[in-house]
């Protein structure tokens, strides 16, 4: 794996990057699809130390996991863009985590369920009075009447970067370079 470039923004902290894990919403799935890249935005959780996620049975994601498994799966979320008089230096203010590793379906019944559950506490906490059941798991199909897969990665390598975001230096509507000089 290639060093990090500006390590001074490098993350280490794991309290920090597992906190940013239980709290961003969309995690971006990157497959390879012969020579091309595949990158697919999606809803995960992070579950003892796996990412997981669900989605169709069938599809060009699926076929591309068949064929070659290795993944990266990049979260970020941006927090503002910072300004300066000097307009190359203008920034953004970032947290980012890229996890990489090999996916694998979920075979277990009892495991897709918990997987299941988590993505609903997560994405949608207190909305249902009652727990996710396994026949529900087990039975349901889409629109398009496909099964649903949930997918587990145990991340391999996992690299952290961030760019705090400095309030003095935050933009907002209005602000204009002549405070700033």
């Amino acid at each position: 794996m290639n060093k990090m470039r500006q390590s001074k923004l490098e993350c280490t902290d794991d309290n920090r990057i597992e906190q940013f894990l239980s709290t961003a919403k969309i995690g971006y799935l990157g497959l390879t699809d012969g020579e091309v890249p595949y990158v697919v935005p999606l809803n995960f959780v992070m579950l003892n130390g796996a990412v997981y996620f669900h989605g169709a049975a069938q599809g060009r994601k699926v076929n591309l996991i068949g064929s070659n498994p290795n993944c990266c799966f990049t979260v970020s979320e941006e927090y503002g863009t910072m300004v300066s008089p000097i307009p190359a230096k203008v920034d953004t203010a970032y947290f980012s985590v890229m996890l990489f590793g090999v996916l694998e379906a979920v075979t277990d019944l009892n495991e897709a369920t918990a997987a299941m559950q988590a993505l609903i506490d997560k994405h949608v906490p207190g909305y249902y009075h009652n727990s996710l059941s396994q026949a529900h798991v087990e039975k349901y199909r889409s629109s398009l009447g496909s099964h649903t897969l949930v997918y587990r990665l145990v991340p391999t390598l996992r690299t952290a970067k961030e760019n705090p975001l400095n309030p003095q230096l935050a933009f907002y509507s209005g602000r204009k370079v002549d405070i700033d000089l």
